[in-house]
């Protein structure tokens, strides 16, 4: 049987964590996808960011979330809500695992009753987060690829 992944995100930035989540999710799948969500929480638009991760990535197929509910939360009703916007994302894809290191894992790979593959969950590897480095972009650059790095840093200066 075809193994198809697949992960979600902002990826705002894409950094090194990212990267080993869909390295990982490349590794241990025929097809991997990669829904990428627009968000406001940096000025880098969704194409941009989807283009980060396909010029590191060619391989991996790009889904765009665009105009994503607003209510986040692992409460039923925000679950349900969700997974109904992402089911209309990957309509047809037909996925057996899907990747990260987040709680909401779990939610997503039981709606789908699916594999809920968790990667470096308590970021032992990969101790970073987005939100981390958009606090303080000079401190964490090591996390981001260079080109990504040189792309965002006038966001920041």
């Amino acid at each position: 049987m075809k193994k198809v992944g697949f992960t979600i995100g902002k990826f705002a930035p894409f950094h090194k964590g990212h990267q080993y989540l869909i390295e990982t999710g490349l590794a241990e799948c025929d097809e991997f996808y990669v829904v990428v969500y627009e968000t406001d929480v940096m000025e880098v638009d969704v194409k941009t960011r989807a283009k980060w991760i396909k010029d590191l990535y060619p391989e991996v197929h790009i889904l765009y979330g665009l105009n994503p509910p607003s209510k986040y939360g692992l409460d039923k009703d925000s679950v349900e809500i969700q997974m109904k916007y992402l089911c209309g994302i990957i309509k047809g894809i037909n996925p057996t695992s899907f990747y990260s290191s987040e709680p909401y894992g779990k939610c997503v790979a039981d709606y789908l009753n699916i594999e809920n593959r968790q990667v470096d969950k308590k970021r032992e590897k990969y101790p970073i987060s987005a939100t981390m480095v958009r606090s303080d972009i000079e401190k964490h650059k090591k996390w981001l690829h260079l080109s990504i790095y040189n792309n965002i840093k006038r966001f920041y200066s």
